[in-house]
C-alpha cells in the first residue's frame, strides 16, 4: 500500500494523527509463540507448527531477541492439556522483558494446561493378596526414587505404623558426639525406648530394609524426621544419629512418634512402599481398579527457577504467567532426614524465585508438590500472586523473603499477594505456614484464604528478641484464615509475628478455628521481639487458648477486634518487662468458657481500657484469678463493661450487630468483617470452601483433643 501525504491540504496535526493511526494498524506489535501438547520442540512455535515445551519456547524467546532488540510484546500462547516436563524451566536475566514490552507465558483464554514434573506409572498387576505392584527398573539402578505418589490426582500414605495415631515415647536419651560452640549439639546420637506394646512393629523390620526406615516425632511447635542407625530388640530401643536436640524444643518421653518407608507397614487401603529392588506396591481403595486409576510418581526436584543476580544488577525481570497449572514437584528426603527447623525453611520450593523483579503469577494453579510453592527469596521486589490455587502441598504455600537479613538492592520487598486460595499444606512438612514472611518488608497479603494448615496461617518476621529486623511495614489485611493447626503442634497461631516490625498493619482479617496439640492454638501472636504492629478490626473466633496473646514485644496495638469463643482463656500475656508492651483498647471479648485473662496481668507494663466482656453462659468473670472489680481497682479496664455487645446470633458465628448501644460505650466502630477472603466470582468464592469432610475431621480432632485437656 502507499500513502501520499506530501502535497496534501491537510494541516500537519492531522497527517501526523493519520500517520500514527496506519502504523498501529499495519504493524505487528506483538512477537507470538504457540505451544501444543501435539507439537514438537523441532517446530518453529507457529500456531499451525507448535512447540511442545515450555523450554523449547523460551529458547525461541532468546534467539528472537538475539537478532534484534526487543521492541514488541513477546507472547507464548499455551494450548489446553498435559504437558510432562522433562526438566526444570530456567529462567536467566536473558529471558527477561522489559517493562514496556514483557514475556507473556499464557494459556487460552478459560483454559488452565497442566505441566507436570511426574510420571505416570503403569503396568499394575495385581496378587494373590489383592495388592498392586509393578517393577520400575530405575529405582534398582538407583537412577531415580521418589518420596511422594498420586493416585487419581489425590496424596496418597507412605506405608507407615501406626495407621492412625502415634506410638508413645517411653524414654529418650542422647550421647553427644561433637559438642560445637551452639546451644545444641553439633552431632549426636539419640536411644529412643518404647514398651512391649508399642515396640512390636519393630521386630517386623527387616535387616536389609533398616536403612530405609524412617520415624517422625512431633514436639511442641516443630518435629523430627531421620532415617534409623539400628534397632535393639531386647532393649526395644531405636538408635539414630544427627544433630543434637535444641534444649528449647528436644524430643521428651511421651512424644508422639511414627514410623514408614518398611513392607510390614503397608497394611492399609490407600497406602503405597517401594522398595530397594524397585518394586512399587499399592493397596487400593474401594472401587479401584489398575484400569480406572491413574498414578504418578513425581521426578522433578524443581519446575521453575528464576536466577537471577540482584547483587550485580542482573535481575530476571518482567516475565508474566498466566492460567497455568504446576504439579507432581518432588521431595526427596536426603539422608540427614530433616533436622527441627520452624516454618520448614530448610526446604525449597516448586517454583524459586532470586534475583527476580516485576514477576507476576496470575489465575495460576500450584499443587500436588513435596516442599513449598513459591518462594521470592533473595533479591526480588515489585511482583504479583493474583487469583492463584495452592493446594495439597507437602511445605508451605508462599514464602517471602530469606532466613538471613539481606540490605539495598538483595532485599526482598513489595511483593502482592493478592485473592488466593492457599489450602492444605504442610502434609510432608507439618511445620510449613501457609504464607511466611522473613526478611523481606513492604509486602501486601490480602484477600486470601487461608486453610487448613498444621502450624501457622500467615507468619511474620525472623528476628527473635530486639536485635535489628528487616520485616517491616508489611499490611496482612482482608484474610480469611481458618481450620489452622488441628492438634499436631503447638505454640502456633492464625497469625504469628517475630521481632521488630514497625509500621506491620494486621488488619480486618477473619480468623477461625485455631486449634493446637497442647499449649497454642492463639489467633493473634506477637512472639518474641514483636514491636510496633497494629492489630486492629479482626475477627477472631474459636481458637484454643486465646484470640490474642503476646509473649513479648513493645509498643503493640490491640485495637477495635472481636476476640469470640476461645475455650481455655480468652487473652493471655507473659513476659513482664520495662517499657509499655501493647495497649488493648476498645475490643469486645465474648465467650461462653474458660477464663478472660491469663497471665503476666498483674504486673506487666500495658494499657488497656474501653473494652467490652460478656459471657453468654451467665457464669462468673476470671480475671487472671480476679473478679472484674478486684481487675478494675489495679488501675486496668476503668472505663471497660460487662454487658452484652447485642451481636444478631454469635453461637452461629453472626457477628452482625443488631444495636449499637452497648458498643458506643466502648467506642467501638464496627467493621464490615464479610469482606475478609478471596473476591471474585462465585465459582472463585466456592472453590474457597473447604470440602465438608475436612470441616467436620477437624471439629472432632478438636473435641477429641478438648477433653483429654480438661
Amino acid at each position: 500500500m502507499t500513502i501520499i501525504l506530501r502535497n496534501s491540504n491537510l494541516p500537519v496535526k492531522y497527517r501526523l494523527l493519520f500517520l500514527f493511526i496506519f502504523m498501529l494498524v499495519t504493524t505487528d506489535i506483538k512477537a507470538q509463540f504457540y505451544i501444543a501438547p501435539n507439537g514438537r520442540d523441532s517446530n518453529p512455535g507457529t500456531k499451525e507448527k507448535p512447540f511442545a515445551s515450555l523450554i523449547s519456547a523460551r529458547n525461541a524467546v532468546r534467539k528472537l531477541k538475539n537478532r534484534s532488540p526487543q521492541n514488541k510484546n513477546i507472547v507464548i500462547h499455551i494450548a489446553e492439556g498435559v504437558y510432562i516436563m522433562d526438566e526444570p524451566l530456567i529462567l536467566n536475566t536473558e529471558d527477561g522483558g522489559s517493562d514496556k514490552y514483557p514475556i507473556i507465558y499464557q494459556a487460552e483464554k478459560g483454559k488452565m494446561p497442566i505441566f507436570s514434573g511426574g510420571k505416570q506409572i503403569n503396568g499394575f498387576k495385581v496378587n494373590k493378596d489383592g495388592i498392586w505392584e509393578v517393577q520400575i527398573p530405575n529405582i534398582k539402578y538407583r537412577q531415580w526414587r521418589f518420596d511422594q505418589l498420586y493416585v487419581n490426582g489425590n496424596r496418597t500414605v507412605l506405608a507407615r505404623t501406626p495407621n492412625k495415631g502415634f506410638l508413645k515415647i517411653n524414654e529418650i536419651n542422647e550421647n553427644v558426639l561433637v559438642k560445637g560452640t551452639g546451644r545444641a549439639p553439633e552431632r549426636a546420637t539419640q536411644t529412643i525406648l518404647f514398651d512391649t506394646e508399642d515396640f512390636s512393629f519393630a521386630k517386623n523390620i527387616a535387616n536389609h530394609e533398616i536403612k530405609n526406615v524412617r520415624f517422625r516425632t512431633f514436639h511442641h511447635w516443630d518435629f523430627t524426621l531421620r532415617f534409623l542407625d539400628s534397632i535393639d530388640n531386647n532393649q526395644m530401643a531405636i538408635y539414630t544419629t544427627g544433630q543434637g536436640m535444641k534444649p528449647w524444643n528436644p524430643i521428651k518421653k511421651d512424644g508422639r512418634v511414627m514410623f514408614e518407608n518398611f513392607r510390614a507397614a503397608l497394611d492399609n487401603a490407600g497406602e503405597w512402599f517401594l522398595n530397594d529392588e524397585g518394586t512399587l506396591y499399592y493397596i487400593p481403595l474401594p472401587d479401584q481398579t489398575p484400569e480406572n486409576t491413574v498414578i504418578i510418581a513425581p521426578v522433578l526436584e524443581n519446575l521453575i527457577s528464576f536466577n537471577g543476580d540482584a547483587k550485580s544488577g542482573n535481575f530476571v525481570e518482567h516475565i508474566h504467567f498466566e492460567g497455568i497449572s504446576f504439579q507432581h514437584c518432588a521431595y526427596n528426603i536426603p539422608t540427614t532426614g530433616s533436622e527441627p527447623n520452624q516454618a520448614a525453611v530448610l526446604i525449597n520450593a516448586a517454583i524459586m524465585l532470586e534475583g527476580s523483579r516485576d514477576i507476576s503469577f496470575r489465575n495460576c494453579e500450584v499443587s500436588k508438590t513435596g516442599q513449598h510453592a513459591i518462594w521470592f527469596k533473595k533479591g526480588c521486589n515489585n511482583s504479583v500472586v493474583e487469583n492463584c490455587y495452592i493446594n495439597d502441598i507437602g511445605g508451605g504455600g508462599i514464602y517471602l523473603g530469606d532466613t538471613k537479613p539481606h540490605e539495598g538492592i538483595e532485599h526482598t520487598k513489595n511483593i502482592q499477594i493478592k485473592n488466593n486460595i492457599i489450602h492444605t499444606g504442610g502434609r510432608e512438612f507439618p511445620s510449613a505456614i501457609g504464607i511466611w514472611v522473613g526478611h523481606s518488608s513492604d509486602n501486601l497479603i490480602t484477600y486470601n484464604d487461608i486453610g487448613n494448615f498444621y502450624y501457622t496461617g500467615i507468619s511474620v518476621g525472623w528476628i527473635w528478641g530486639y536485635k535489628p529486623s528487616l520485616s517491616k511495614r508489611n499490611t496482612i489485611t482482608y484474610n480469611n484464615i481458618h481450620h489452622i493447626g488441628w492438634d499436631l503442634l503447638s505454640d502456633m497461631a492464625a497469625v504469628y509475628t517475630l521481632g521488630k516490625s514497625e509500621g506491620t498493619i494486621i488488619s480486618n482479617n477473619v480468623i477461625h478455628h485455631i486449634h493446637a496439640y497442647s499449649y497454642g492454638g492463639w489467633g493473634l501472636y506477637t512472639d518474641e521481639g514483636s514491636s510496633g504492629i497494629l492489630m486492629e478490626n479482626n475477627l477472631v473466633y474459636s481458637t484454643k487458648t486465646g484470640g490474642f496473646h503476646q509473649h513479648y514485644g513493645e509498643n503493640n496495638t490491640i485495637k477495635n477486634n472481636i476476640f469470640a469463643f476461645a475455650k481455655m482463656f480468652q487473652v493471655q500475656c507473659t513476659r513482664v518487662e520495662d517499657h509499655l508492651s501493647f495497649s488493648f483498647h476498645n475490643n469486645i471479648i465474648l465467650f461462653e468458657e474458660g477464663t478472660v485473662l491469663k497471665g503476666s496481668w498483674n504486673k506487666i507494663h500495658i494499657e488497656m481500657d474501653q473494652n467490652l466482656y460478656w459471657n453468654i453462659s451467665g457464669n462468673d468473670y476470671n480475671f487472671n484469678e480476679k473478679s472484674f472489680g478486684k481487675w478494675q481497682r489495679s488501675g486496668h479496664d476503668t472505663n471497660s463493661f460487662i454487658t452484652d455487645p447485642n451481636f444478631k446470633d454469635p453461637m452461629a458465628f453472626n457477628f452482625k450487630l443488631k444495636n449499637k448501644k452497648s458498643i458506643k460505650r466502648i467506642d467501638f466502630k464496627p467493621f464490615k468483617y464479610k469482606k475478609a477472603g478471596v473476591t471474585g466470582s462465585k465459582k472463585w468464592k466456592k472453590k474457597a470452601i473447604l470440602p465438608d469432610n475436612i470441616i467436620q475431621e477437624f471439629d472432632r480432632v478438636v473435641e477429641v483433643n478438648i477433653m483429654k485437656t480438661k
